[in-house]
């Protein structure tokens, strides 16, 4: 799969994502983008976009993209607090679909 990294989250994490392709918000040069564009661009050059923004899926409707959207729920964007929620991510990838979100982490938070 290609990946997304949202810029919220560490470069670091681009390694535990393997096999998967991945680069960054940052790497595509598409810093400071707000969420809806993101989405319309991301859509048409990666499956999934990576984040930990929860307030992404009250700001746009996910659905309408065809790209699929995984939520991390952390308590804050640091890589030893990330590093744990990377297995379940891989798991995540292996079956989310575009225009789903899918959560990982402390949902109930």
């Amino acid at each position: 799969m290609r990946l997304l990294l949202d810029e919220n989250l560490p470069r670091a994490l681009k390694r535990q994502l393997f096999p998967h392709l991945v680069l960054t918000v940052q790497d595509m040069g598409w810093n400071g983008i707000k969420n809806g564009n993101l989405l319309r661009r991301a859509q048409l050059e990666f499956d999934a976009l990576i984040t930990i923004d929860g307030n992404m899926i009250y700001q746009q409707h996910v659905a309408a993209f065809s790209i699929g959207l995984i939520v991390l729920h952390a308590r804050n964007n640091r890589v030893p607090v990330l590093l744990p929620l990377m297995a379940d991510v891989l798991s995540a990838l292996a079956n989310v679909k575009p225009g789903e979100v899918v959560h990982v982490g402390d949902w109930g938070r």
